[in-house]
């Protein structure tokens, strides 16, 4: 997918520069607890920076109702004038959108959250209109917020010169490697708890996937669709059929044994999967909550031998102990192929964390910051905020 980006605009120096990013990052007693969405664009800020260009800084923090002093940007704002070691004013606009009139040449300004305007969501009364108004050129760098048909995403895009940040470029550059022509093998590791978001993803990159692993919500719904008995288990049951029919297929390659018990952790035990009796010993009050070690084993050969990995979503009930097992040797495994071996990427936002729980970020290729956006560009949808950027 060609797009147009900030490497191609000539004479940026003295132009003003609205660049819609995602800072939609967790704060936890008005601090940020985790950085990574502002690091992302930081390359993106300092570069138009370099360029002279006069950059006014566009984001949303949560799902504000109006305006709400809790979902404030002023933390954001202030790490990102840490991170460049420069002033970054917040402009608390009120009702109206409004820059200085006099901007220096390399200058950076916070619009505050951009979903205080209640316009913004759905792009109404104009609200794109008017704040392409305090702008010249139109940067999109929030890969997050590519799939939102809204005010400052597709909405300004239409009133203004307008392409990709350096994050958004590199998104679409390393995502598009597993869509177009991946190098062979290439393995799609699908988990999490919605077997709706991933059905989409497995019905477009199953002709292209020379394996698919599953786990978690996606393979509990799977082992319902089969007359199993799966107790307190996740499962998407409106997506039974889909299961069935997309899990039954030769290449997507289902756990040998799963790990089985109570959802605090208590009388966890392997247990194979075979026939339904094997489930028989599973109590209503229990559950399947991660996949078993000679699984890990069984998917280990298979990623061992990838040239492209893509993995979205955990193998199980992560957060409790012990059934992060499963999941972590999934994220080292992962990372230990990526960056040389194979083509890694990684995308949502469990994926993520336990990526980070395992300290092994750094070495895969590509992680994507947009969950959903993700999802959507991997199962063939045109993102709304990309339409406008393609060449």
């Amino acid at each position: 997918m060609k797009i147009k980006t900030i490497k191609q605009i000539r004479n940026l120096s003295g132009k003003r520069v609205l660049a819609r990013v995602d800072f939609n990052v967790p704060l936890e007693n008005g601090k940020i607890i985790d950085d990574s969405r502002i690091l992302a664009s930081i390359p993106t800020i300092e570069y138009l920076m370099k360029k002279g260009a006069k950059v006014i800084l566009v984001s949303h923090l949560g799902r504000p109702e109006g305006l709400d002093k809790k979902l404030s940007l002023a933390p954001v704002a202030k790490r990102v004038e840490e991170l460049m070691k420069k002033k970054v004013k917040l402009i608390r606009t009120g009702r109206d959108l409004s820059v200085p009139d006099k901007m220096k040449n390399g200058e950076v300004v916070m619009l505050e959250n951009i979903r205080f305007f209640p316009d913004e969501a759905k792009n109404e009364n104009d609200f794109g209109k008017k704040l392409a108004g305090i702008a010249d050129i139109f940067v999109l760098d929030g890969f997050a917020v590519a799939h939102r048909d809204s005010g400052s995403v597709t909405g300004v895009a239409k009133h203004l010169p307008s392409c990709a940040g350096l994050l958004l470029e590199k998104e679409i550059i390393g995502l598009s490697k597993a869509i177009e022509k991946p190098k062979k093998p290439f393995v799609l590791v699908l988990g999490g708890a919605k077997m709706e978001t991933k059905l989409p993803v497995l019905k477009n990159l199953l002709p292209k996937a020379d394996y698919v692993l599953i786990g978690g919500g996606i393979f509990n719904t799977y082992l319902k669709a089969k007359g199993f008995k799966v107790g307190k288990s996740l499962v998407d049951g409106d997506y039974l059929k889909e299961a069935l029919k997309y899990c039954s297929i030769k290449k997507v390659i289902k756990p040998v044994d799963v790990i089985v018990g109570k959802e605090s952790g208590k009388v966890a035990r392997v247990v194979p999967v075979g026939k339904k009796g094997y489930f028989a010993a599973l109590r209503m009050t229990e559950g399947v909550y991660d996949i078993g070690p000679q699984t890990i084993r069984l998917y280990a050969k298979y990623i061992k031998q990838a040239q492209t990995i893509v993995w979205n979503g955990a193998m199980g009930y992560f957060e409790q102990k012990p059934y992060d097992v499963g999941t972590l040797s999934i994220a080292r495994l992962v990372a230990s192929r990526s960056k040389g071996k194979a083509f890694g990427i990684i995308g949502g936002g469990e994926t993520l964390q336990v990526m980070e729980k395992v300290k092994m970020t750094e070495f895969v290729d590509l992680v994507s910051t947009g969950g959903g956006a993700m999802l959507e560009f991997l199962s063939g949808q045109r993102l709304p905020g990309l339409k406008l950027l393609t060449k």
